[in-house]
């Protein structure tokens, strides 16, 4: 290689070099900063005791672990994927999971960029990943996952890995499949997978990508609960007829932390249960935003069908934490791809500034349950993400209908 050449290729090297640094040391910056917390990773320990109890073949779902006394939650599939914590001991476990998830923002980052702009790849797509993960590890559902050990970046990853899978790609489907089979609300990705499909298939072909997909995805979420049922038959049995009807069993529906419709609602009304109201208000709301998720798949908006999606499946579940939002990342993504059309033009802003604000931990919460006493202002501040969600939709569907109106003329 010639030495203008070499010289060349050191210039380009340089914005990259540049970018993955200052992605580490923010992550160093991260990490420093959880230490300095005494973050607890409290729910990677329960994944742990989950692991054990399999390993000594207890009964998962009387199972209590860790000094708040928590109870498995999950399908039995996800005891069986955490057997494995049980092979280190604890400070490893707790390190490899940190090294892990922040591993996991890297690749959740890169697959939302990979998802709003396919045509991005190479150094480009690696320089902007380092870039936009440096800044997105510090939004308040990362750094609750992080603080927890939690599985949500998993979740999140093993769904955008289908959807930015190449077409045709027959093994698409798996990762919404096991996904599904570990937590069960990424099965809202399958609705939306069908839905496309069956409408394709009425359009156009009888055979496509999304039926595909969601064929796979279901084949898979099957093979792992069938697999779960043959390996812990009584623990399966328990899940599936007792346990998944148990919503009170995750936490009380009023806590802040809980940023779902139900949560929002319990604060609104002063109680632990909404009832009704909140079903129908889940239906109406997440019909209409599956309805908008679906058209837009239809137009060929791949992306913002998968984030409307992935954002009504948080908003309609019985409980949704905090940490559990590690979709703004993509959510986040798609907006700075757009910013130039989405009106107002602050959006943004305001949009990244509630992810990274921790502004519904400024209301009273954990002991004593003074949520069931917020005022109006507290709970504007507790239904942060619900309501950011909310107004998101509502923009949206003003924005397609002044862009009707527009081409009519």
């Amino acid at each position: 290689m010639t030495a203008p050449a070499l010289a060349r290729t050191r210039a380009r090297q340089w914005p990259l070099a540049t970018a993955a640094t200052v992605c580490l040391l923010s992550f160093v910056a991260f990490w420093v900063a959880q230490r300095l917390a005494h973050v607890n990773m409290l729910d990677v320990m329960v994944y742990r005791a989950e692991g054990e109890t399999v390993r000594a073949g207890g009964d998962l779902y009387a199972m209590r672990a860790t000094s708040a006394n928590l109870a498995m939650t999950y399908p039995p599939f996800a005891g069986l994927l955490f057997v494995p914590l049980t092979f280190v001991d604890v400070p490893l476990m707790r390190t490899l999971t940190t090294a892990g998830n922040l591993l996991l923002v890297v690749a959740l980052v890169q697959l939302s960029l990979r998802l709003v702009r396919p045509s991005l790849s190479g150094e480009r797509l690696w320089r902007t990943t380092f870039w936009a993960a440096a800044a997105l590890v510090w939004c308040e559902p990362v750094w609750t996952t992080l603080r927890y050990g939690q599985i949500n970046l998993l979740i999140a990853v093993a769904v955008l890995w289908d959807f930015t899978r190449r077409e045709g790609n027959r093994w698409a489907g798996i990762g919404i499949g096991l996904a599904t089979a570990v937590k069960l609300t990424p099965g809202l990705f399958v609705v939306l997978l069908l839905a496309v499909g069956v409408l394709q298939w009425r359009r156009e072909k009888w055979w496509n990508q999304w039926l595909r997909t969601a064929g796979t995805a279901t084949a898979a979420f099957l093979g792992a609960t069938l697999a779960s049922a043959l390996i812990l038959p009584d623990d399966s049995r328990h899940f599936w007829t007792r346990t998944l009807f148990e919503t009170g069993r995750v936490g009380f529906a009023e806590e802040t932390a809980n940023q779902s419709l139900r949560g929002v609602l319990a604060r609104l009304m002063h109680t632990d249960d909404p009832g009704l109201l909140w079903a129908v208000v889940a239906a109406v709301l997440g019909g209409a935003a599956m309805t908008l998720a679906v058209r837009v798949a239809l137009r060929g908006d791949k992306a913002l069908a998968v984030i409307v999606c992935a954002v009504t499946a948080l908003m309609i579940s019985p409980i949704s934490w905090s940490h559990h939002w590690v979709w703004c990342v993509p959510l986040l993504v798609l907006l700075v791809d757009r910013h130039a059309r989405v009106r107002p033009r602050w959006t943004l802003g305001a949009v990244a500034l509630v992810f990274a604000s921790f502004a519904l931990w400024w209301v009273p919460h954990d002991p004593g349950r003074p949520e069931l006493d917020q005022n109006a202002g507290q709970m504007l501040l507790s239904a942060v993400y619900p309501l950011t969600a909310t107004a998101l939709f509502v923009g949206y569907l003003g924005y397609a209908r002044r862009r009707q109106a527009v081409a009519k003329e």
